[in-house]
């Protein structure tokens, strides 16, 4: 597994994070809410890409 995947999560969780807090503080939890979405939606993509370059190797390695 690629430390760079871990690190880009973590990165996306941190920023997502402290945007929440600041919308939340600023009374704007709808926004906060949307951001905390829009996080979640964004590591769901970067997962999806590696299950499917992890189905791809499967389909290529079980082939003949």
């Amino acid at each position: 597994m690629d430390v760079d995947l871990i690190f880009r999560i973590a990165a996306v969780g941190i920023l997502v994070a402290v945007l929440n807090l600041l919308l939340a503080r600023a009374g704007r939890d709808e926004q906060a809410l949307m951001t905390t979405i829009a996080g979640l939606i964004v590591v769901l993509i970067l997962i999806i890409e590696k299950i499917s370059d992890l189905f791809s190797l499967i389909k290529t390695l079980f082939s003949f």
